[in-house]
């Protein structure tokens, strides 16, 4: 039987390197890793694993269909290109999702995924118009869903491996303190437990795909562990490591991008409220979502914990 070969975007990442994690673990799929540079130290890492790594740049979409020959599904990641650009200024976020889209489509992909969030320029009704990195995603989502392709999107919340991959929770005299840029102490957050439950969703939606009965392709799936104010999330927070744990709001940036990013989604809940935690789709699917209460048990009080 021929091998089921996942290409993954983004596999030094933090998404899609989880996501390879998870298909080596599982092991009905066989991960290809898709980077720009194979010689990087993350890169031959991968490699040692066993994982093949081949080269594919996403501004490059002659360089893709060479890539991702011979996958039945794609993981499709896209990055921001500081500083950002609209739509025809220049590289961006949605050249590099068409040109993967385009390419799957050329090379013969069954099925694709994209990690994707919703426009907050349209969440807005304009009020926030420099999300660009928001705004793009979900026009390359729009072209995936037209492309012919079967498909699927994942929406992320806050990753709450920011606590120590942007150094999120930083230690303090008496603890620690959470400080997050325009949030108010009641606001309330959408979190993304990332290497766990994406690599879950991700496995879940490949192993359903082709069954007509389960109604997947077009769709987007929020992938959100909890709903919660930030000083909640300080205080369970506090409660796991037996230290205090403030919230402090932090000032805007000074980059509008981001200051209005922390904006829209303290204003508007995280931005999935029409979707109940845990995600009923994913559940019925199969996936288990982690709680809170085992991520800082699992991640963080090792981290931390002193």
């Amino acid at each position: 039987m021929a091998s089921r070969v996942v290409s993954v975007f983004g596999a030094t990442g933090t998404q899609g390197a989880a996501v390879i994690r998870a298909l080596l673990k599982d092991g009905t799929f066989v991960p290809r890793a898709i980077t720009r540079n194979p010689d990087a130290e993350a890169a031959q890492k991968l490699k040692q694993s066993g994982v093949e790594v081949v080269k594919g740049d996403s501004l490059d979409k002659a360089s893709l269909v060479n890539a991702i020959r011979g996958s039945e599904a794609v993981f499709g990641v896209t990055v921001p290109i500081f500083p950002l650009k609209a739509e025809g200024e220049g590289p961006n976020e949605i050249v590099q999702g068409k040109n993967m889209v385009d390419a799957a489509k050329e090379a013969g992909v069954k099925f694709f995924i994209f990690a994707s969030m919703p426009s907050i320029n349209r969440i807005s009704g304009g009020k926030y118009k420099n999300v660009l990195h928001y705004d793009q995603k979900e026009v390359v989502e729009e072209y995936l869903k037209s492309s012919g392709l079967a498909n699927a999107s994942l929406h992320l919340g806050g990753f709450l491996e920011n606590f120590w991959k942007f150094g999120l929770l930083k230690k303090t005299p008496t603890g620690f303190d959470v400080a997050v840029i325009n949030f108010s102490a009641t606001d309330r957050q959408a979190f993304t437990w990332v290497e766990r439950d994406i690599p879950a969703a991700t496995l879940a939606l490949l192993k359903n795909y082709n069954d007509p009965s389960k109604d997947i392709s077009g769709k987007s799936y929020p992938v959100v562990n909890a709903n919660m104010p930030y000083a909640e999330l300080a205080a369970l927070t506090g409660k796991a490591l037996g230290k205090e744990v403030t919230f402090t709001t932090a000032p805007p940036s000074g980059m509008a991008p981001m200051d209005e990013m922390y904006s829209a989604h303290a204003e508007y809940s995280g931005l999935y409220t029409a979707t109940p935690v845990p995600n009923p789709e994913l559940v019925a699917l199969g996936v288990k979502f982690g709680t809170i209460e085992e991520f800082l048990e699992t991640e963080v009080k090792p981290r931390f914990r002193q």
